[in-house]
Parts: structure tokens; sequence; C-alpha cells
């Protein structure tokens, strides 16, 4: 049994392989940061593979697969990805196109090849991490949201059409709400709400993946949230989006 994971070096990455490592799976594991990657490896107790690569750039994920099309690979979770805080006016634009290179180009190039090869062999997972940002547009971090949407549509069309086909092939998405990681450092955002842990996460996160949950919401508060994004009208959303991300 064997797992890639990207985006491994920290966070919900970093704690998915260690969760799949107790669970015997074999990882092959990738970020841009080899140093905190080998000392993810040596906590873990099966057979580590370390690639550094950044995804954002568009032919790594080609790179990537060729890489690995014939290790035997059970498990995809693409997790690498981040985001851009700040007024539409005023953000960068080279960054924020580099985060639409991540945070889609580089899911749907991945998921696209091991989708195929998973579909042939009737066999597979695949978790593209999304976020509760998924279900709504979201002022002051309107990229990240619009990016988070794609992710999340493409993988419930998906796993209609394998339950069309008639396949074993698992697609899912996860939705968190804040966890604690980097990525709000990487966001230049302030703490805002209270995260959850990302060992809950993730944890919660396999299991759900293993019970074949398409979409996967952890905590109570974010499935409120969810819930009152389905009945709220559209305008009270944006604003109480926008009011919550000024908070940051």
């Amino acid at each position: 049994m064997k797992a890639l994971i990207t985006g491994a070096s920290s966070g919900i990455g970093h704690d998915m392989a260690k969760i799949l490592s107790i669970l015997g799976y074999d990882l092959i594991l990738v970020a841009r940061r080899m140093d905190r990657l080998e000392q993810l490896k040596s906590e873990l107790k099966t057979d580590v593979t370390l690639i550094k690569l950044d995804l954002s750039e568009l032919e790594s994920c080609y790179t990537l697969y060729e890489m690995v099309k014939d290790k035997g690979v059970d498990i995809v979770i693409n997790n690498a990805g981040f985001g851009v805080y700040g007024s539409f006016d005023e953000t960068d634009l080279a960054t924020e196109l580099n985060m639409i290179d991540l945070n889609i180009k580089s899911v749907h190039i991945l998921t696209k090849l091991f989708y195929k090869d998973f579909k042939a062999k009737n066999s597979g997972y695949i978790l593209n991490v999304a976020s509760i940002a998924a279900f709504f547009p979201g002022p002051l971090f309107a990229g990240y949201y619009a990016t988070k949407a794609y992710v999340l549509r493409l993988t419930l069309a998906l796993n209609e059409e394998l339950k069309q086909a008639g396949s074993k092939v698992y697609v899912g998405t996860l939705c968190p709400g804040p966890v604690k990681t980097e990525f709000d450092v990487v966001a230049k955002i302030g703490t805002g709400v209270r995260g959850l842990d990302s060992s809950y996460v993730a944890d919660y996160a396999i299991r759900m993946m293993f019970k074949r949950k398409s979409v996967i919401i952890p905590g109570a508060a974010m499935k409120m949230t969810r819930l009152f994004s389905k009945f709220a009208p559209g305008k009270l959303m944006l604003k109480l989006t926008y009011m919550a991300q000024r908070q940051k």
C-alpha cells in the first residue's frame, strides 16, 4: 500500500503522512522544503520516498507523475496550496497567478493523470484538499476562495462520473475551516477565528476518506457554517464573509 501526498512538509499534509504511516502505508512525500521532509521521514516507520518539487511550476506535475506512475500508488492526496489575502486592487498579480497554478492547475493535472490510471484498474483513492471557502465567494480573499470552489466542483463532478460508471475509485474533497497551520503566515493574515488542530483534521479526513464520504467537513462549527450558507441570502453571506475577513 502506498500513498502520495503533496504539500507534505507542514500542516495537514504533514499530519496525514504520520497517520497513513501508522496505518502501514509506504509514502511518497512531495514539497519544496527538503529539510522539513527529511525531519518528517525520521519520525515515520514505513518506507518513505522524498521528492523536492514546486508544483506551481506545472511541468513539475508531469515530472512527478512520471517519477511515480509505476510505483504502485493507491492514494493521491492533493494538499499543496496557499492563499493571497487583501483587497483585489492591492494584491500582487504575479503571486495570485502562482496561487492559481498551484491551487487549481496542479490539482487538475495530478487528478487527471492518476484518475485515468485508477479508473483503468478500478481502484484507488484521490483526496483533493479544498476549504470551507469553496462554498461561497470571499471578499478580501477573492482569488483563494475561487480556487477552492474550482477544486470542489471538479471533484464533485468526477465523483458523479465514477458513480455512473460503477467504478470503485474514490474521489473526494476535504473542506476544512480555519486550521492551525502555516497558512495564515503565507497569506499574511492574522489568526482570526481559532482554528482546529491540523492533526485532528488530518485524522478525520483520512477516516472519512476510507468511508468514501465525498465532501469532508471537519468540526461542528464548519458543518453549521455550511448548513447556514445553504439557506442564507447570497448578499448576506457576502457581507458576513467580508466582515469576517476584515477582522484578519
